[in-house]
């Protein structure tokens, strides 16, 4: 039986469908490009908020609220200038308000709300009616909202937010713990801070699709998870070489039953050619009718261990990565544009590096789609500063919120590895917690490898890592020089014991350098700062030359992409302008050793 639209139904839905957003909605673009369907509303723009200092908003009702008084600008969040509000003040508690108008046309289908990230605890509520709860404030989530509307009329939406930063008990990353920023932590983020959108989705669609590329074998598997299932249902995946079909496989529709299409002479990603293949889903019905279609992409690339190197697609590779910390002056944790994301990373190619320890931050979606469309190699990395490592409540926070991460990225080839945590210390607890959490994300993602702890203290892990801002050179060699007690250098003599993996240096360097005016009174970089710009590309060039001439070095990353707030040891400045003589800077961060001759771009 064939629905009969409406003009205006119709109309409504090309619209959606032609654009998802305005030309005036902030972040306008899809935001999840490895998953997109046709049928999506972009909710960016203007929504009525509230403080809650008091944190008696329930009490008070609010959870009913036609609108509140002030507005606020959607994705941003409230201490950013682009929100319209820029309050950088401790925000404990605050609501979101606005209206929903859903289609007539989404009539008979799941309606999915979708939020890219709020910090930290939000309560969803539809016309005042409780949808549910989430806890994360870098992980992405979703309501299936279909029983609290009614297509083709208006709800209200309304959103409550618990932000306490001080408690020891949430994972904060970068933001700073005391009033103003200050050593390396930085303005805070409370409330939404990506992108939120409807989507249309038919009641046995398809919620997701884990991808794993078998370079070996030349084919791809694609494990399916469907929102429903009925008996006679399949699933038709296509992957294309442009406009040419060079796979494809119809299988009856399973939860999480592989689907395996064989690639005849696979074309690989690499940062030297970073060729994706477009692929397309579709699930049928028992009448054999097309009931849901979702576009993707996916690359094949192969990321291993042997010995004490890592290899890429069977060759090894030295990693020269640089440490971005994913903050905007304007937008704090968010990119005023889609735009801004793909320039931070052309910004780190133009310096010399092939890749990027993402610090302290879950970047989204669309970062590492760019990051895939220009081959640019990534660890991703949780904001796992600001929990207590004895707690076992800050256990429980940073566990679910890291295993949602794992799932959303584990598709984008341009991610390598995973680092879940930064600079730990040890004890009982914190020693539990590293191993849970290496095990979970091997059992989410065992295509990579992990990288327990960035610096100080390994428990087990894949990769061994140290951080060492030595900012004289022969010092620096002297501490990496191996010895009979200490084949490698390491932070923490009492941390697990090396065992030949592949090490890296993923920080050093952090050099002050200040061009123009200070960006405040504490403004800082590590060691003494040179004194003119032919002393400070002296000292770069001699301690990188240190690490590639460390004959178990794998790797580097270097402090980093740019200045951040009060922190001006960048290749950049904070607003992105150029800060040093590109064509010098570039010479010497593309430089590696001759045992690694492949993927040096």
């Amino acid at each position: 039986m064939k629905r009969i639209l409406t003009l205006s139904a119709i109309l409504l839905v090309s619209f959606i469908t032609a654009y998802g957003a305005s030309s005036d909605t902030p972040r306008p673009e899809y935001p999840r490009p490895q998953f997109e369907r046709a049928e999506w509303i972009n909710l960016n723009g203007t929504w009525s908020y509230t403080f809650d200092f008091s944190k008696s908003g329930a009490e008070k009702n609010f959870q009913n609220s036609d609108g509140f008084n002030d507005k606020i600008t959607v994705p941003f969040c409230p201490e950013s200038k682009l929100s319209g509000v820029k309050y950088t003040d401790f925000i404990e508690a605050m609501w979101y308000q606005r209206k929903l108008d859903i289609p007539a046309a989404w009539s008979g289908k799941r309606v999915i709300l979708h939020f890219g990230a709020v910090d930290y605890q939000s309560t969803l509520y539809i016309d005042g009616k409780l949808v549910g709860m989430h806890y994360g404030g870098t992980s992405s989530f979703e309501y299936d909202i279909t029983k609290y509307i009614v297509s083709g009329q208006q709800q209200n939406l309304v959103l409550g937010i618990v932000d306490n930063l001080r408690s020891n008990e949430q994972p904060g990353g970068k933001q700073c713990s005391n009033l103003k920023s200050a050593g390396c932590s930085y303005t805070r983020t409370t409330g939404i801070w990506q992108t939120v959108w409807l989507e249309a989705v038919a009641k046995n669609g398809l919620k997701n699709c884990f991808v794993l590329p078998d370079l070996d074998n030349s084919k791809f598997s694609f494990q399916p998870n469907f929102y429903g299932l009925e008996r006679g249902m399949k699933l038709k995946i296509k992957v294309l070489d442009g406009t040419k079909i060079v796979g494809q496989q119809e299988m009856a529709a399973a939860q999480n039953i592989p689907c395996n299409i064989s690639i005849k002479n696979p074309k690989t990603w690499s940062p030297e050619s970073p060729f994706l293949y477009d692929v397309v889903y579709q699930v049928l019905d028992k009448q054999n009718v097309v009931i849901d279609e979702v576009k993707g992409y996916a690359g094949m690339r192969k990321i291993h261990i042997e010995g004490n190197k890592l290899y890429l697609n069977n060759q090894p590779i030295f990693l020269r990565f640089v440490l971005d910390q994913g903050f905007y002056p304007d937008g704090i944790w968010t990119a005023p544009t889609d735009e801004a994301l793909k320039h931070d990373i052309q910004m780190s190619m133009e310096a010399g590096f092939n890749g990027a320890r993402l610090h302290q931050k879950v970047f989204e979606e669309r970062f590492h789609y760019w990051a895939d469309k220009l081959g640019y190699l990534t660890w991703g990395e949780s904001s796992s500063w600001g929990i207590n490592n004895s707690s076992i409540e800050s256990a429980r926070n940073f566990l679910s919120e890291w295993n949602e991460i794992v799932l959303r990225d584990r598709n984008f080839p341009s991610i390598i590895g995973w680092t879940p945590f930064n600079e730990t210390g040890g004890s009982v607890q914190h020693n539990r917690m590293l191993s849970d959490v290496v095990n979970a994300t091997k059992m989410i993602d065992p295509t990579r490898p992990v990288n327990d702890a960035s610096g100080y203290f390994h428990v087990m892990t894949d990769l061994y890592t140290a951080h060492n801002y030595e900012q004289n050179p022969e010092s620096l060699k002297t501490q990496l020089t191996p010895t009979q007690k200490t084949p490698v250098f390491n932070n923490n003599q009492k941390q697990a014991p090396y065992e030949g993996q592949p090490y890296f240096l993923d920080e050093y360097g952090g050099i002050k350098w200040v061009a123009g005016q200070a960006f405040a009174e504490n403004t800082w970089g590590y060691g003494q700062g040179p004194k003119t710009l032919d002393e400070l590309y002296d000292r770069l060039e001699k301690l990188t030359d240190v690490i590639l001439d460390t004959e178990y070095m794998s790797g580097y990353c270097y402090t980093q992409l740019t200045d951040v707030e009060q922190e001006q040891n960048g290749v950049y400045n904070y607003d992105r302008t150029k800060k040093f003589d590109m064509t010098r800077i570039h010479k010497i961060f593309s430089k590696q050793p001759a045992s690694f001759s492949n993927h040096s771009k």
